[in-house]
């Protein structure tokens, strides 16, 4: 007797069973860009370590497109060893003969039209031949500019059609346009194509467990909640640094900028969480709804040139070697004014914020790579301890660490143990490599797998996109009209600008 009753449901399985994880149904997954660093690095590794995982159905399909002209073997060999340098799981022979039976190349360029029909007739194939259900999502890893001919060549030769009860889903890297007319734009031409269940947006900050840990710890705990608020916190940072420079990026990042690249997307998905209301269930509908209303509120200040900053890193030393700035990095023009450094005021207009600032920061060839959430709250009202007591203590912290190291640390004032009366501030670190015995999942290994299960609870709408490039916009408006960014030596915590922004206020940047 079949185990599955009519509906294709197994009546053995308890939905409320958290033992029993979320797996893919038959699908594919077909990358564009697929010899890029992104693909190398991060997707072909995730896909293995979710086969690893065994969250991939049997039949799984995975269909490199790129000009190279690879065989299937080529483009198997460089998957096999891209999953050997980077996947997270150990490698296992009889996972990887299950990977290579589904997987394909197809070479070609995006605007040939020969090219999208040997990917269609590719397609057909494997769907006979793995059980794919003619479930594919399409995974664009490439350059923003070749996004809507993809899109539309997806669209001739009839790739995005859902038919039979079968789906296909759009998956596009960051940058989402450079400004809020081009994302409209882009906006526009996607859905065309795909509808808006269709389309999801990466934003890999989002799959990380510790963001979504931010969530946990606000809505699953009463401790913090009450505090959460402009009675209690006096100001947020939200820091994303890195030790590294532009690297081979100069191509990419020239014209772009700290801001457009880290601030527009990853800082203000960041601050949506940190700041929003309790959605009424976690779903995709609710949080992309309380999200949006955050992003909607927030306020830039009047003056930007007191309350915006924005830098380049110059030469100096990192790591215990002498690195070079900016401006003589290969392929970048020595007059260029884009930022590797931006620091933003924003605040935000309701009842739960009202007066707080969230002060947004990011870098390249800053002191460490780190990625951090601050509340920081206010002083205590009254002290009946005189001050001398007191000079050592700072201000109360929650501290939500994304990267690395991923954590929590709450930070308050305890006497130093001794006769006299002395208050000094303390930290209790919660780990997550020393709470769990499992390992966080790579951000992409659950993202992919939402994907593939059409769970679109970590990307970002239309709406939210289209809302963080009115916040920045006007911000790099002004940047482009007043003067030069401010330099700072590579391997410090950036220009002395951003410090004065801060001491207008009567506040300091947070050491990470």
């Amino acid at each position: 007797m079949s185990p599955l009753n009519g509906s294709g449901a197994n009546p053995l399985r308890d939905p409320a069973d958290r033992r029993l994880p979320r797996i893919a149904g038959p699908s594919g997954l077909v990358i564009f860009g697929v010899t890029g660093d992104l693909s190398r690095k991060k997707l072909m590794p995730a896909v293995y370590d979710l086969a690893n995982r065994g969250l991939l159905p049997p039949g799984f399909a995975l269909v490199g497109f790129a000009r190279r002209d690879w065989e299937h073997e080529d483009f198997a060999q460089v998957v096999h060893d891209a999953v050997k340098e980077h996947a997270r799981t150990p490698f296992r022979e009889e996972v990887w003969q299950q990977l290579l039976q589904g997987m394909r190349f197809v070479q070609g360029t995006f605007d040939d039209d020969e090219s999208f029909e040997r990917l269609r007739t590719t397609i057909e194939e494997l769907d006979k031949a793995q059980g794919t259900s003619g479930n594919f999502a399409f995974y664009l890893s490439v350059p923003p500019r070749a996004f809507p001919v993809v899109i539309k060549q997806l669209k001739k030769h009839g790739l995005a059609d859902q038919t039979g009860g079968s789906w296909r889903r759009a998956v596009i890297e960051k940058p989402f346009g450079h400004d809020l007319k081009s994302a409209e734009e882009l906006n526009k031409v996607v859905h065309e194509v795909f509808e808006p269940d269709q389309v999801f947006r990466i934003d890999h900050y989002l799959g990380k467990e510790t963001v979504q840990n931010l969530l946990a710890l606000r809505f699953a705990n009463t401790m913090f909640e009450p505090i959460w608020n402009r009675s209690y916190v006096d100001h947020v940072q939200i820091t994303m640094a890195e030790d590294i420079g532009i690297g081979g990026r100069a191509g990419y990042y020239d014209g772009i900028g700290a801001a457009r690249d880290v601030i527009q997307n990853h800082l203000l998905q960041l601050l949506a969480l940190t700041a929003m209301e309790e959605p009424s269930s976690f779903d995709a509908d609710a949080l992309a709804a309380e999200k949006t209303k955050v992003l909607g509120a927030v306020r830039l200040p009047d003056e930007l040139g007191l309350h915006t900053v924005r830098g380049q890193y110059a030469a100096g030393w990192q790591g215990g070697q002498k690195v070079i700035g900016y401006l003589e990095e290969d392929g970048i023009n020595p007059e260029s004014k884009t930022d590797t450094y931006a620091a933003v005021k924003l605040e935000i207009d309701n009842r739960r914020w009202a007066g707080v600032p969230f002060y947004l920061r990011t870098g390249k060839r800053l002191g460490r790579r780190v990625t951090e959430i601050a509340v920081v709250f206010q002083r205590a009202p009254h002290s009946p301890f005189d001050h001398t007591a007191t000079e050592e203590l700072g201000e109360n912290a929650i501290v939500i660490r994304v990267q690395p190291d991923e954590g929590i640390t709450v930070r308050f004032g305890s006497k130093v143990p001794g006769t006299s009366m002395e208050i000094r501030d303390v930290s209790m670190d919660f780990a997550y490599g020393e709470s769990f015995t499992e390992s966080s999942p790579e951000a992409y290994e659950r993202l992919i797998l939402d994907v593939l299960l059409g769970d679109a609870n970590l990307f970002p709408r239309t709406e939210e996109v289209e809302l963080s490039w009115e916040i920045l916009d006007p911000v790099e408006e002004y940047w482009d009209t007043h003067g030069r960014p401010a330099q700072y030596k590579s391997g410090t915590w950036g220009p002395a600008e951003a410090d004065e922004m801060l001491a207008r206020d009567g506040r300091s940047w947070r050491r990470p």
